[in-house]
C-alpha cells in the first residue's frame, strides 16, 4: 500500500467487468470492508426497523419493487460510510456511485473523513456484447453473492471459488435483454461520474477489464505499490 492511512477505493465499471470480484480480492488483501451497493440497500430495506422517514419510503419502494432514488441511496450509503470511518476501516466500493447526485454526496463525505489524498479511483472498461457474454452465463454465490464469471476455469464448479463455498445459482435477471438494459443503464447514469470525478481534481486509472481476473487484479496492484 502507499502508507497505512486508511483508504478508500472506488469501482467504478459496466455489468460483467469484475468490480465485485476486484472489490472482494482488493479487500482480502488489504483487509478493506468491501461495501457493495446493492447488497447494503438489500440488507438495510429488508431488516432496518428504522422510524426514519426516508428508510421507511425506501423500504416502501423496494418492496414494491420500483426504483429508490439516489437522494435515498445515498443517505443510506452516508449512514455506512460513517459507521465503518468510526470502527477504523478503510472502504472498497462496488455498486457506487451510481449516479452523479449519489456521487456529489458521497464523496464530500468521503473526503471529509478520509481525506482526498487517500480516496483512488478505477474504471474498468468492458465492451456490450462482453458483458453480455459473461453474465448471460454467469452463476452467483448463495452465501455472499459472489460473482462468478463464465471463465474456463470455473464452468465445471458447483461451490463458490471465493472463500465461502456456498452452492452457485443462475440468476433469472442475468438473460441478453437485461443485459442489455442494465448497460444502457450505466452509460445513461453512471458513465457520467466519470467526467465529475475528474473535474474534481481526482486522477482516474483506466483498467481493460476485458482481461483475466488475475490479469486485471495486477493491474490494479500495480497502482498501491
Amino acid at each position: 500500500m502507499r502508507n497505512s492511512a486508511l483508504q478508500v477505493v472506488v469501482f467504478i465499471a459496466p455489468i460483467g467487468a469484475g468490480k465485485g470480484t476486484q472489490s472482494e480480492m482488493l479487500a482480502q488483501k488489504f483487509g478493506f470492508f468491501h461495501l457493495e451497493t446493492s447488497k447494503l440497500l438489500e440488507e438495510q430495506l429488508v431488516h432496518s426497523t428504522s422510524k426514519d422517514p426516508d428508510i421507511v419510503e425506501a423500504q416502501r419502494l423496494y418492496h414494491a419493487r420500483q426504483l429508490i432514488t439516489p437522494a435515498l441511496v445515498a443517505k443510506i450509503v452516508m449512514t455506512e460510510i460513517e459507521s465503518l470511518h468510526r470502527q477504523g476501516l478503510s472502504i472498497v466500493f462496488s455498486g457506487s456511485f451510481r449516479t452523479q447526485e449519489e456521487a456529489e454526496k458521497e464523496i464530500v463525505l468521503a473526503e471529509k473523513l478520509y481525506g482526498r489524498e487517500h480516496i483512488s479511483f478505477f474504471y474498468i472498461t468492458l465492451s456490450e456484447e462482453e458483458a453480455v457474454k459473461r453474465n448471460s452465463a454467469r452463476r452467483i454465490c448463495q452465501a455472499k453473492r459472489h460473482s462468478v464469471p463464465d471463465f474456463p476455469q470455473y464452468r465445471e464448479i458447483t461451490a463458490c471459488p471465493f472463500g465461502d463455498g456456498s452452492p452457485l445459482i443462475k440468476r433469472s435477471l442475468d438473460h441478453p435483454e437485461a443485459i442489455r438494459e442494465r448497460y444502457a443503464v450505466f452509460l445513461k447514469e453512471t458513465y457520467p461520474v466519470l467526467d465529475f470525478v475528474k473535474k474534481r481534481g481526482y486522477e482516474m486509472a483506466t483498467i481493460n477489464g476485458e482481461q483475466s481476473i488475475e490479469k486485471v487484479s495486477e493491474d490494479i496492484l500495480a497502482y498501491f505499490k
